[in-house]
């Protein structure tokens, strides 16, 4: 009497890789682009804890507390390579020396995956020691996963009191 045999034929295998690598062709670009809006909302959550902690500095220190990307002392406009929220006691925007007070670094946030957009309408934001925003300056702050017109882009916005909320509305970064 002959044995059975319980293994896979050569064929078998063959078939089963190929359907498996045609499945992860089809799917791989859908998990790309859940990947980038994974990325975004964690980024924008990022700048949005970032800007209620400058606000809330600024209200508890009673001193201006400002937000921008820095280039040596003063603010640049690429947000992409990260930011700097500091105690602001002289030129608004400026890392100096007031009257014999420096300003203070209070927290700083790294760079940004480098494929990413991000564009905002001003180059820096103040908060007052009442919490609202120096001058009135309100602001759109939008993140962009690889593309500018990516699905995947978040922001927030900011109004002249200082309250933020998530823009609804379809995002661009171009």
């Amino acid at each position: 009497m002959k044995k059975l045999q319980s293994g896979f034929t050569l064929v078998e295998m063959m078939v089963t890789v190929a359907v498996a690598a045609i499945l992860l062709a089809v799917a791989a670009p859908s998990f790309n682009s859940l990947y980038e809006g994974v990325r975004a909302r964690s980024a924008i959550s990022t700048i949005e804890s970032s800007f209620v902690f400058a606000r809330s500095q600024a209200v508890s220190y009673g001193s201006r507390v400002s937000i921008c990307p820095m280039t040596s002392s003063s603010c640049g406009s690429d947000w992409s390579q990260g930011f700097s929220i500091f105690i602001d006691n002289g030129v608004v925007g400026t890392m100096d020396t007031t009257n014999g007070i420096a300003d203070t670094v209070l927290r700083k946030v790294d760079a940004f995956n480098s494929n990413d957009t991000i564009k905002s309408d001003l180059n820096r934001y103040s908060f007052n020691p009442d919490g609202m925003v120096t001058n009135g300056n309100s602001g759109v702050f939008r993140y962009c996963p690889g593309a500018a017109d990516s699905s995947g882009s978040e922001a927030i916005s900011m109004n002249s009191s200082g309250r933020i909320s998530q823009v609804t509305t379809t995002v661009t970064c171009s």
